[in-house]
Formats: C-alpha cells, structure tokens, sequence
C-alpha cells in the first residue's frame, strides 16, 4: 500500500469519526493534538481502526504526541510498523 493511500484512509476515518466529514477540515500537517482533534477517547478508537482497517498494532511505546501530532506523523508512523514488521 502506498504512502498515499495509506493517508487518505487515515484522513477519511478522522474526517468521518471526528470532523462531522469536513472534507476540507483536514490537511496532512494539520496539528490534531493542538487543536483538540486526539483526544485520549478519539486517540483510543484512532488506534482501534490502525488496528483492524490497516491491520498494524502500535506498541504502546509509540502512542505518544510525537507520533500522532499530524496526519503525516501518523501516516509515517503505519508505514514504519509496516515496514518493521515485513522485515522480520
């Protein structure tokens, strides 16, 4: 799966489940965390359908502001679990 579906599906699941489906309420670097967006509750079932919809389980030691500041950080964040756990 490219990087860039890989976003938009992330950015279609936030627009749906937190941004009433604003399609223009979402941009790649937009500060999910600074504007209120990843809540711990919000957080929680983002994580849920990262688990189930792209199948890839974040370790706990990754659920931190770093990586979920952004849609990018996010996306770079799957990719990279992804790409650790083909490696193996």
């Amino acid at each position: 799966m490219t990087r860039e579906a890989v976003q938009e599906q992330l950015a279609d699941y936030i627009r749906r489940s937190f941004l009433d489906d604003d399609t223009t309420a979402l941009e790649p670097n937009t500060p999910l965390l600074e504007w209120g967006i990843l809540n711990s509750m919000n957080t929680a079932k983002l994580l849920t359908y990262i688990r189930e919809e792209l199948n890839v389980d974040v370790p706990p030691t990754h659920i931190t502001g770093s990586y979920f500041k952004s849609l990018d950080t996010i996306t770079d964040l799957v990719l990279s679990i992804r790409s650790e756990t083909a490696a193996k």
